[in-house]
């Protein structure tokens, strides 16, 4: 059967504003608890804030270029996606608002309540006024604007109070009698950002109240103003996205470091792309707004409402009520490998994968805080992405060079916003002497590796790991990441290779057994792709299983479409964007593709192919995107020994059996959940997975 489709692929941004519908899912569904609920309306809120300023600002760049993007968008023109963008926004903010006001009575009924200015009992009412005129009122930034000749920069990461006051008239009639119109003021309150948005008030007969932090200002205006004649005053909340691409100069008399400091102050005045309001402030207010901001129709204006910036209630206190909050799971140790003992000595005998959280992420930081202090050991090299905000893994580094040891990192300095915490450690690094590689020019560095050298018998040896996710320990407790433990030679010496192509990067390596983007991995992927196909056409057993963040890149598409076609039996684990359309007749009828989206972050990058019942299986910093597969330095490493193997196959069946919070990746883009019949029993697959890992240790536990 062929295919006669007009598209062939799903549009790589409605894909990933499915996968956030997915995420607002979880906030409304009754069985996640309450607070997790609100948790996760916080990430939905994050999420779009960060949508739009990188995905967004892109298809708007190109829209206001003129050109259309089809070819390089999937046959949706520029100027089409922005209008499909904003309209699926909008229904998406309307749902999460009407999610929140269920969240918001269901807390109720757990006595937690959440007021507004205009519902405080006299009780809290002097609470608040005290809390604002300790607390808030030093720290508030509020800007009268009608005289203004230059409207204020509002800043991308901030919600705003926009006011409007109605001032007393002196004088009833102007020229022929007729009523002057009231003079009417506008002003800015900025909402502070060091202090708490959620502002616990006093319980009161076992109830728990909480307001937000806008609704204090809101109570105590009259406060702000007390110096205007006012007869009336409104405030409603406005927030503004604006393009976060970095322009990073030429300047060769400049250092790379000083560059992206530069470009990330710049960041700040980028064009707008969205406008939230609340849609309760007067047509008047919203219209001065819009234009002394210069908002006009090519950008996105979203009704919202009553509050923005919804990723506050990411941080949103427990309140001591951890039954409403999942149950914390203990990282599990790995079997046979101690915290207690020297893990260089465990890893020269064979190779140790961890599967954080489900396991402990502290074997990392063990690792690098025992090369630290190894008279043998002489010098370390790590890749560094984002970091934790009191990083572990700068303090065992910064050990290690003061313990003469020498050390190498390469630090992604445009690690989307964190940029400025990367500066922040590279300069700390540097004070300590450590040498700092900052990358390629045109490439970011996205692989996950270190390499440990030591001395044993006048011979260098080599340790490492090799992981699919960041080295950031407070990520580490909600990202599925694995990590992989070798002193496997031939591998570490291909990872040594990779540092000496950050240092000469014009000098094109070869390597026995790692995949490197940007030279290798888009070519060696389909080679095995080909060699399953291969399979099928001899009647062999061809299987594909890949489990990854995002799959987008049209042509690695088309050659998954073309193992179907030839009949290899594909498993697809995308937890967010899938460009790819499973199930078409004649196309991908053998392509299957799921996503789990749970209350952990399914992170870990696996690919198992077949090989006629001896399957190659490996790990990686990868998704199959355009960008890692062309764009970025990215690892992916192969798994030798037999029991991680049996480790990543278990565990990628554990996610394909899920039936609780797995959902099916269609054209329709409908976040459908797979469901189970009567006869089959529930299977969540993140619970299980613990459970999996929990069965190994039990039956092999720590060795001495």
């Amino acid at each position: 059967m062929t295919n006669s489709r007009k598209f062939n692929y799903i549009d790589r941004e409605k894909s990933w504003l499915t996968f956030n519908a997915r995420v607002l899912q979880e906030a409304a569904d009754p069985t996640v608890p309450l607070l997790d609920r609100l948790r996760f309306l916080g990430i939905f809120s994050n999420n779009l804030d960060e949508f739009f300023r990188v995905r967004y600002a892109a298809i708007r760049r190109l829209s206001l270029s003129g050109q259309t993007g089809e070819k390089i968008l999937g046959g949706i023109s520029a100027q089409q996606l922005v209008k499909e963008i904003t309209a699926i926004v909008i229904k998406q903010q309307s749902d999460s608002l009407r999610i929140l006001s269920a969240i918001e009575k269901e807390l109720e009924k757990e006595n937690i309540v959440i007021v507004n200015e205009n519902q405080l009992c006299q009780e809290h009412q002097n609470f608040v006024h005290d809390f604002f005129i300790q607390n808030v009122s030093p720290e508030l930034v509020t800007v009268i604007l009608n005289d203004l000749a230059e409207f204020p920069l509002l800043k991308d990461t901030s919600g705003y109070l926009a006011v409007k006051l109605v001032m007393r008239s002196e004088s009833k009639s102007g020229l022929f009698g007729k009523m002057k119109p009231k003079e009417v003021r506008y002003a800015l309150i900025e909402i502070p950002k060091n202090i708490n948005r959620v502002v616990v008030l006093p319980a009161l007969e076992n109830k728990q109240y909480i307001m937000l932090l806008d609704d204090v200002i809101r109570y105590n205006l009259s406060s702000i103003f007390n110096i205007f004649d006012y007869e009336s005053i409104s405030a409603h909340m406005i927030k503004i996205t604006r393009d976060a691409q970095l322009d990073i100069d030429s300047d060769l008399n400049k250092s790379m470091l000083q560059k992206i400091a530069t470009s990330v102050k710049e960041r700040r005045v980028g064009e707008p792309v969205r406008f939230v309001y609340d849609t309760m402030i007067d047509k008047d207010t919203l219209s001065f707004f819009l234009n002394r901001m210069g908002i006009d129709k090519s950008d996105s204006v979203i009704p919202g409402g009553r509050y923005h910036n919804r990723r506050d209630y990411m941080d949103f206190p427990n309140l001591g009520r951890f039954d409403l909050l999942y149950q914390k799971k203990v990282p599990l140790p790995v079997p046979g490998l101690s915290l207690e003992g020297s893990m260089l000595q465990k890893i020269a005998q064979k190779d140790y994968l961890v599967y954080a959280p489900f396991q402990s992420f502290a074997y990392l930081i063990k690792f690098l805080r025992e090369a630290a202090l190894d008279p043998k050991v002489t010098s370390i090299k790590i890749t560094l992405y984002r970091l934790a905000k009191n990083s572990q893994i700068i303090s065992s580094l910064i050990n290690a060079a003061k313990n003469g040891k020498r050390v190498v990192v390469q630090i992604e300095l445009q690690a989307r916003f964190d940029e400025e915490s990367n500066i922040s450690y590279s300069e700390m690094m540097q004070q300590e002497g450590i040498e700092l590689i900052f990358g390629i020019k045109g490439l970011k560095v996205h692989s996950k590796i270190c390499v440990v050298e030591r001395m044993e018998e006048q011979k260098l040896k080599r340790y490492g790991f090799i992981s699919t996710g960041n080295f950031n320990e407070s990520s580490a407790k909600v990202y599925t990441d694995v990590t992989l433990f070798t002193s496997h030679q031939q591998i570490l010496k291909d990872v040594t290779k990779i540092f000496e192509f950050f240092d000469i990067n014009y000098r094109l390596h070869r390597y026995k057994h790692l995949i490197v983007s940007p030279h290798y991995t888009r070519n060696r992927i389909y080679k095995l792709i080909d060699r399953e196909i291969l399979n099928a056409t001899l009647g062999k057993v061809a299987t594909i299983d890949l489990k990854m963040n995002s799959l987008s890149d049209f042509e690695m598409i088309d050659k998954l479409y073309e193992a179907s076609n030839a009949g290899v039996k594909i498993r697809l684990q995308i937890r967010g964007i899938c460009s790819l359309i499973p199930g078409v007749p004649g196309m991908s009828e053998n392509i299957q593709a799921i996503s789990i989206v749970d209350n952990l972050l399914e992170h870990a990058r696996v690919f198992i192919f077949g090989n006629d019942g001896n399957p190659d299986i490996y790990i990686s910093s990868a998704d199959f995107m355009t960008r890692n597969l062309d764009g970025r330095v990215e690892v992916t490493c192969p798994i030798y020994q037999a029991d991680i193997k049996k480790i990543l196959i278990d565990t990628f069946e554990i996610g394909w059996k899920g039936n609780v919070k797995a959902r099916f990746h269609s054209e329709n883009l409908d976040n459908r959940y797979r469901t189970r019949d009567e006869h089959s029993p529930v299977f969540r697959a993140q619970y299980e997975m613990y459970a999996y890992f929990q069965r190994l240790y039990d039956e092999q536990p720590l060795l001495p």
